[in-house]
């Protein structure tokens, strides 16, 4: 279904990735641009969590929903990447890393579901990880201050993307691991 209320929480990650970036290039103030981007990344951030659980509880889940929702988050991190990368507050190569693997992956699962090998594939708890762990890291980025006078988000943000990104290589090794044999029979 392209309109349940699940889809459509999926739906908004997709349109508040242009909200998002928008912000930066408003006329505000960068600690109040930091806040409104950081808030927004949170809010669309918790639909990936919200729509799976509405999924499941009103039983509206659909192969189409399936889909979306990775989009979504990869579309939502890597503009997020992106926009940081711009702003001096991640370095190119370490987004670079994060963005090539979601590409590659991406592929691989496309791969892997043409030659009826997708469960092979499947998305794996380490792959979670790497994803939970950019989801905080961003709006810590985002932020780019003192919360509280005490923390300094951007060295916890920096810290959680770089281990994000030892998880991102580790996943992908994982995935490429698991597709191999796959690979190798269909080579034959």
């Amino acid at each position: 279904m392209f309109f349940n209320l699940p889809t459509l929480l999926t739906w908004a990650r997709i349109v508040a990735i242009p909200l998002i970036v928008g912000v930066f290039y408003l006329p505000l103030e960068r600690p109040v641009g930091n806040l409104a981007a950081t808030v927004m990344f949170i809010v669309f951030a918790l639909t990936d969590w919200a729509d799976g659980w509405l999924a499941r509880r009103l039983n509206q889940t659909s192969a189409f929903g399936a889909f979306l929702d990775p989009v979504a988050d990869k579309f939502l991190v890597c503009a997020s990447l992106l926009i940081l990368v711009q702003l001096d507050r991640v370095n190119a190569l370490v987004a670079l890393v994060i963005i090539g693997r979601e590409i590659a992956i991406s592929a691989l699962r496309e791969w892997m579901a043409q030659i009826g090998a997708l469960k092979s594939v499947a998305v794996h708890m380490l792959g979670k990880l790497k994803t939970t762990t950019q989801m905080i890291a961003i709006p810590f980025l985002l932020y780019d201050g003192l919360v509280f006078g005490i923390v300094d988000t951007k060295i916890w943000g920096t810290v959680l993307l770089y281990l994000a990104a030892v998880l991102t290589i580790w996943s992908m090794v994982y995935y490429l691991q698991k597709a191999l044999p796959e690979i190798r029979s269909k080579a034959r």
